[in-house]
C-alpha cells in the first residue's frame, strides 16, 4: 500500500503542467554537483567551475538531473559522466592506487558503452580522460578541495550551458539502457509482468539514518530469502516501479521540503492523492516553524474551511496519506501510516486543536506546534530526551481520532512534579489527553465526568481539580501576604500535595490563616469565599491520587491560577477581582 500510494505519486508528479515540479524521469536523478569541469571541442581544459553558493554558513552545490547513480557497495561501480573526484579525474584519498586505476577505466568505460561515440562532446570528454587530468585541474584554484573534501563532479563542453550527461545523445543512450528486461515475474505495484529489481535505491533525508541513505526493501539474510528468492524477489517490484516510488520518497524528504515534518525520532512525510493546498500547509499547523503566527493564521484558515463546507464532496474524499519513517541500523522502519479522506483528515486537525486549547498568557502560542508540546515534557526541555515512540504515537491518535497514548499524559505529570511547575504546554497535553479519553469512556458507557474547558470551570466537581484549584488559591494567600517571597508553597510541596494531598492539606490550611491576618479584610472576605466554594465539593482529602487525578489536579491548579490573572466579569468567574492584571 505505501509503496503503490509513492509510485501514484510519483505519476502525478510527473504530470505536472509545470516542468520545474517534475520528478526525474526513469533512469535519471536529481542531483548536488559541487565542481564542473569545463571542456572545449577539442577536450582542453578551460576551468573548473565551482557551483556553490552560501545558504546561511554552508555552501550548497546546483542540483542538477544527472543519470541515475548505481548503487556503491566495496566493489567498483561508476556513475555515467559523473562521480566523485577519484572516479572522474583518479586522485588517490584513500592510499589504494590499485583501486583508483579500477574506478578511472570503470568511469571511462561506462561512457564508452554510450551509442552516439561520434557526439563532440562526448570525444571532447574522453580526449581529456585520456591525458593527465590530474595535472591539468592542479593549477585551478578550487583543486585543493577537490582534493580535501572528493566531491562529485561532472563535465561540460563549451558553448553548450547543458551538462554533457544531459545532452539529447546520452538520454538516448540512457533510456536504452532503461528499457524494460525480459518479464520473469509479477510486480506488486504495477501488477504487470517483469523482472524484480534486485537492490532498490537508498532513500536518504531520514533523520538519525545513515547519511547515505537507508532502505525501505531489502533483504541480505538467510532468514529472509525464503523458498530460495534472492534478495528483491522475496518481495518482487519492477526496476520502473522502485524507481518511482524511491524518487518521490527522496523528493518528499529532500532538505527544504514543505511536504515533510519532524515528529518526535520520526520523520514525516505527506501528500495527498490530488494536488490540494493542504499539502503546503500541514507541515505549518503541525511543524515548528520561524514564523507563529503563520501557524495561527492557517490553523483559522482551517477552520473557517471546515465550518463553511470546503471540504464537503469531491474534495473531502480525496485520500491524504501520512507515512513517518524512522531509523533502524542500515533500513528504515515504518513508524505509522495513515490514509483518510482530506475532509475527515481536517475534521480531526481542527479536534487537535480544540482539544489543545486552554487559557494562557499574552506571550504564549495559541496553536503550540507538536515539537515544542513534546519538549515541554522532556527532561531538561531537549529533543534527544522526547520518549522515542511518543511523537508518532501522538500523531496515529491525532489522525486517527482515538485517546492519546498514557506515556504522554504521564510525561507531563512527572515534569510538572519534578519542576514544580505547571506551564501553558503541559497544562494543554494534560486537557488533551483526560478530554479524549472522557470522551472514550462516554462512548461505552455513562460518566457523570464532564469534558475539563479551556479556562477555570468552577461547576467541574471531580474532587482532584478542586484540590489542584485549592492549592492554588493557598499559594495566592501567601504570596498576597508576603509580597516578593522567592519561593511559595508550591515549592516545598506541589509533589505531595498532588500526589498524597491528606499528608499536606491540613498543614497548609493551618498556614492560610496566619498568612490571612496580614491582608485587608475585603481581600480575607474573597479568598474565604473561594475557598468555601471550592471545599463544597470536598467530603475528604484523599491519602493517594492515581496518574490520571494527578493531571487533574495539574490543570485545576493551572486554570485557577490563571483565573487570578485574567480580567473576567462577575458572572465569569468568583475569583477576587482585585487579582486581576
Amino acid at each position: 500500500m505505501i509503496l503503490q500510494a509513492l509510485y501514484d505519486y510519483y505519476q502525478r508528479k510527473q504530470r505536472d503542467p509545470d516542468p520545474a515540479r517534475r520528478l526525474p524521469a526513469y533512469g535519471f536523478e536529481d542531483k548536488e554537483i559541487p565542481f564542473i569541469i569545463e571542456l572545449d571541442a577539442d577536450g582542453a581544459l578551460l576551468g573548473l567551475k565551482d557551483t556553490r553558493q552560501l545558504d546561511g554558513k554552508k555552501k550548497v552545490a546546483a542540483r542538477f538531473l544527472v543519470p541515475q547513480g548505481v548503487k556503491k557497495t566495496s566493489g567498483v561501480a561508476a556513475n555515467l559522466l559523473w562521480d566523485t573526484a577519484e572516479y572522474v579525474v583518479g586522485i588517490d584519498t584513500k592510499g589504494k592506487p590499485e583501486r583508483i586505476v579500477q574506478q578511472r577505466a570503470a568511469f571511462r568505460e561506462r561512457i564508452e558503452a554510450l551509442p552516439a561515440q561520434d557526439d563532440p562532446a562526448i570525444r571532447a570528454v574522453l580526449a581529456f580522460l585520456g591525458r593527465n587530468p590530474v595535472a591539468e585541474l592542479a593549477s585551478q584554484p578550487a583543486w585543493p578541495e577537490v582534493l580535501e573534501t572528493n566531491p562529485l563532479m561532472s563535465f561540460r563542453v563549451a558553448p553548450d550551458t547543458d551538462l554533457v550527461c544531459q545532452r539529447p545523445e546520452v538520454l538516448d543512450g540512457i533510456s536504452h539502457e532503461a528499457a524494460p528486461i525480459d518479464a520473469s515475474g509479477i510486480c506488486l505495484v504495477t501488477g504487470r509482468s517483469s523482472d524484480a529489481e534486485r537492490l532498490h535505491n537508498a532513500i536518504k533525508g531520514v533523520w538519525g539514518a545513515q547519511t547515505s541513505g537507508a532502505n525501505i526493501v531489502s533483504f541480505n539474510l538467510d532468514a529472509f530469502r525464503s523458498f530460495g528468492k534472492e534478495q528483491g524477489a522475496n518481495a518482487p517490484v519492477c526496476p520502473a516501479a522502485a524507481f518511482a516510488y524511491t524518487t518521490a520518497l527522496n523528493h518528499l524528504l529532500a532538505k527544504g521540503s514543505r511536504q515533510r515534518i519532524q515528529v518526535g525520532d520520526a520523520s514525516t512525510v505527506f501528500w495527498a492523492e490530488k494536488a490540494d493546498t493542504v499539502e503546503d500547509i500541514f507541515a505549518t499547523l503541525f511543524g515548528d516553524g520561524d514564523d507563529p503566527d503563520a501557524r495561527t493564521g492557517e490553523v483559522r484558515a482551517l477552520y473557517e474551511a471546515v465550518h463553511s463546507g470546503k471540504f464537503d464532496g469531491a474534495r473531502g474524499e480525496t485520500r491524504f496519506f501520512v507515512l513517518g519513517l524512522a531509523p533502524n541500523a542500515a533500513r528504515i522502519s515504518v513508524r505509522f501510516w495513515h490514509v483518510a479522506p482530506l475532509g475527515e483528515i481536517a475534521r480531526r486537525i481542527t479536534a487537535w486543536f480544540d482539544d489543545l486549547a486552554i487559557a494562557r498568557g499574552p506571550n504564549d502560542p495559541e496553536f503550540p506546534s507538536l515539537f515544542r508540546l513534546l519538549t515541554a515534557i522532556a527532561v531538561q526541555h531537549k529533543a534527544n530526551n522526547i520518549p522515542p515512540r511518543l511523537g508518532g504515537d501522538i500523531m496515529r491518535a491525532i489522525l486517527e481520532g482515538v485517546p492519546f497514548p498514557p506515556t504522554w499524559l504521564n510525561a507531563a505529570v512527572q515534569r510538572c512534579r519534578a519542576e514544580q511547575h505547571v506551564n501553558t504546554l503541559r497544562a494543554a497535553a494534560i486537557k488533551a489527553c483526560l478530554n479524549r479519553q472522557i470522551r472514550q469512556t462516554a462512548s461505552r458507557h455513562p460518566t457523570s465526568e464532564k469534558e475539563y474547558r479551556p479556562m477555570l470551570d468552577p461547576t467541574q466537581a471531580n474532587p482532584a481539580y478542586r484540590l489542584g484549584r485549592l492549592f492554588a488559591v493557598l499559594e495566592r494567600i501567601q504570596e498576597a501576604a508576603s509580597p516578593g517571597l522567592n519561593a511559595t508553597i508550591r515549592d516545598r510541596y506541589y509533589g505531595a500535595a498532588s500526589s498524597t494531598p491528606v499528608a499536606v492539606f491540613t498543614t497548609l490550611l493551618r498556614l492560610k490563616n496566619a498568612h490571612l491576618k496580614k491582608l485587608p479584610t475585603g481581600r480575607v472576605v474573597n479568598f474565604e469565599k473561594t475557598i468555601g466554594e471550592i471545599m463544597d465539593g470536598l467530603s475528604d482529602f484523599p491519602k493517594h491520587l492515581a496518574l490520571a487525578d494527578q493531571g487533574r489536579f495539574a490543570l485545576g491548579y493551572y486554570h485557577q491560577r490563571q483565573a487570578f490573572f485574567t480580567k473576567s466579569t462577575p458572572a465569569e468567574s468568583t475569583e477576587p477581582l482585585e487579582e486581576t492584571l
